[in-house]
């Protein structure tokens, strides 16, 4: 069995005393690659260095909605630099929109659509940031496929409803869920992962944060995609080792992996 953990951050702080056993850990679970996301820029360079220590790990660029107010003229240009620079680079993001941390939507729409470009431009998929923003993101895009063209990419760590969840995958995203569709009071995630076609669904555990039962309130790690792949297994009525399977598979295809070779 392989597992893709679509989405870390395992450049932080919390990670660096023991990184080695974690690695260690998540090899053990069967995990196999990992896809590391971007806050800001600033961060490519560590990223970078733990792609060349670690192997199997691929990456994206991108500035985060929550730190939109850092957007400049030259951020565009280390976005699109950087990911010509290293084929390692499988993604734009994570980008977005979060209304619930910050109420710049304006400054966060304009940094939304630079990053599209972007990525319209290479021809890579986004890694795409959503909290109680649905529907102007949902606006934002459908623009952006009219008047530029469309993007592929993935919902990541996917909260919302069965009704916004297909708003996306009608827009052709991915849907990837996280530890929280393991919590007992996420039954509208719940919701939502049982009816993702088995072609669009991703797992990710957004390490260090919202680690799965049975690990919750711990520091999360790549090990712990298991359990949220296990817990969709179980909702959605399918072997785990199908469900890795497909998971993996689709993975695979949104970010050309080719698994085995280094990225």
């Amino acid at each position: 069995m392989q597992l893709i953990d679509t989405h870390v951050h395992i450049n932080f702080d919390v990670f660096e005393s023991d990184l080695e056993d974690i690695q260690n850990r998540w090899q053990q679970a069967e995990v196999v690659h990992l896809v590391h996301s971007c806050v800001e820029p600033e961060e490519f360079a560590s990223i970078q260095g733990l792609a060349n220590r670690l192997g199997n790990l691929s990456f994206a660029v991108g500035l985060h909605p929550l730190d939109a107010d850092k957007w400049t003229k030259q951020t565009a240009r280390e976005i699109y630099d950087y990911a010509i620079s290293d084929e390692r680079v499988v993604a734009i993001g994570e980008m977005g929109l979060d209304f619930y941390k910050a109420d710049n939507q304006e400054q966060q729409h304009k940094v939304l659509e630079e990053q599209l470009k972007i990525a319209h431009q290479l021809q890579k998929p986004v890694i795409i940031h959503c909290r109680d923003a649905a529907e102007s993101l949902k606006a934002s895009l459908e623009q952006f496929w009219q008047t530029t063209g469309p993007v592929t990419g993935v919902m990541h760590c996917w909260g919302g409803t069965p009704e916004e969840t297909k708003w996306f995958l009608d827009l052709g995203f991915y849907i990837s869920f996280s530890g929280v569709v393991t919590f007992k009071n996420a039954k509208t995630i719940q919701d939502s992962a049982k009816i993702v076609p088995d072609e669009r669904l991703l797992v990710e555990t957004d390490c260090p944060f919202l680690a799965p039962v049975p690990k919750r309130g711990k520091r999360n790690e790549p090990a712990n995609v298991r359990h949220v792949a296990e817990f969709l297994a179980k909702l959605r009525n399918v072997p785990l080792e199908t469900l890795a399977q497909q998971t993996t598979q689709n993975a695979c295809q949104l970010f050309n992996l080719r698994l085995g070779e280094k990225q």
